[in-house]
């Protein structure tokens, strides 16, 4: 595998940099946790003023995490046939329409319809994202480039509960929706005006059914995809449990109120920036498979402490959220490697196998937050005792997957290997 740091046909592209690349990357991955973290200080407001139950309110975020999951097994593919450029403009221009919508609905039911419409749109950013990026770097520069774009977008995150907090006290729930659409406007000029296209004609799959078939059941055949992708999503699944239950954790646990989100969501991404940081710094210094194992340390170390420490005391600041920091620290520290891996397993349908892992991710978040977080949200106890889980079983089955390597091949992963 080429280690060549710089980007195939580079004349064609319009962007100076991989920074000005990761920040362009990293706002389109953006999308989604604004479309997430943002309104859930909202959730309030919203019950009163549609007249809506507290699970109709709960069920706009299953309904968009569904979304995004059905329509983020598409994106890659249609990435692979029509390029990823184009993929990227519609759908920014469909979020927009969406993002309008959901701020003029005036039930809950017009809301669940246009938060499927984010849903079905919102997914193409971070999926295109990472195909560009492997389609443009190889080995540790693209492990660099993918932990910055994580570094950036780790910005939104932190704000965006904040940021929906004090939109709440001082505006409308609806003034949340319409800030998503002035951003997603902006970001549609920014795309048509500034992102390159990656993928030549040449190298484009054909959209035809047997193609996509054919691609779709090669990928979801594979032991190596479920074990690897596996890992991604169940570590992530352990941060998105409290994200899911962050209304009931942030503001009956905690007793916190609505402008107070950032005392779990600012050690959240803080620990997913330095996470990212350090992978930036450590790529190509070690080898995958040692700095894997030492996320898992911060991963199940700070999940266990989580856990213990609930046992015998109740939720308190900060011993209840500075655990989080530690855990997604962790989780930055698989996460690039972990990725690349997976897109290398099929080379040459890298946007399918991008879609495939983002809907293990998405499928996994949408069941946490329709039926796990509900179940395990009255306790702090049991929110823990989640998080202790879903991260045991991302090491789990990254342990397996490089077992069954070992058993298939006999040699090494060539990403292994790298010093």
């Amino acid at each position: 595998m080429s280690s060549n740091p710089e980007p195939a046909s580079s004349s064609k592209f319009r962007l100076s940099g991989k920074n000005a690349l990761a920040t362009l990357l990293a706002a389109l991955a953006m999308l989604g946790p604004f479309s997430i973290d943002t309104y859930l200080p909202a959730f309030p407001t919203i019950q009163s003023t549609l007249s809506a139950s507290p699970i109709e309110v709960q069920q706009t975020l299953t309904a968009y995490m569904l979304a995004f999951a059905v329509m983020i097994l598409w994106h890659g593919a249609l990435s692979d046939a029509f390029g990823r450029r184009n993929i990227i403009l519609v759908s920014l221009a469909v979020f927009a329409v969406a993002s309008f919508g959901c701020a003029s609905a005036h039930s809950i039911h017009y809301l669940w319809g246009f938060r499927i419409l984010q849903g079905v749109s919102a997914g193409a950013g971070v999926v295109v994202g990472r195909a560009i990026i492997r389609d443009m770097y190889s080995g540790a520069p693209a492990e660099r480039l993918l932990s910055l774009v994580t570094m950036i977008f780790s910005i939104a995150p932190a704000i965006a509960p904040i940021l929906g907090g004090w939109v709440v006290t001082f505006s409308g729930w609806r003034t949340i929706f319409l800030l998503l659409f002035g951003y997603t406007v902006i970001l549609l000029w920014v795309c048509y005006k500034r992102l390159p296209e990656s993928l030549p004609v040449e190298k484009r799959q054909p959209f035809s059914a047997e193609f996509l078939w054919q691609s779709y059941k090669m990928v979801f055949k594979s032991p190596l995809f479920h074990l690897k992708a596996g890992t991604i999503a169940f570590n992530f699944a352990g941060l998105f449990l409290y994200v899911a239950a962050a209304p009931v954790f942030i503001t009956q646990h905690l007793k916190l109120g609505p402008d107070q989100f950032g005392w779990q969501f600012v050690p959240s991404v803080g620990g997913i920036f330095f996470g990212a940081l350090t992978a930036n710094r450590l790529a190509g210094k070690i080898t995958v498979w040692r700095q894997v194992n030492i996320g898992f340390y911060f991963l199940i170390g700070a999940s266990l402490f989580n856990f213990i420490y609930h046992v015998f005391w109740p939720a308190m600041l900060p011993w209840s959220v500075i655990t989080l920091f530690f855990y997604t620290f962790g989780m930055s520290l698989v996460a690039p490697g972990a990725t690349l891996l997976v897109l290398d397993l099929f080379p040459t349908i890298r946007g399918i196998v991008a879609s495939c892992q983002s809907f293990s991710v998405t499928v996994l978040g949408a069941v946490v937050a329709g039926v796990v977080a509900p179940i395990l949200d009255r306790s702090v106890l049991l929110l823990a005792l989640g998080q202790l889980f879903f991260a045991v079983a991302g090491m789990t089955t990254w342990y397996m997957s490089r077992a069954y390597a070992r058993m298939l091949s006999g040699r090494k992963n060539a990403w292994e290997s790298i010093e």
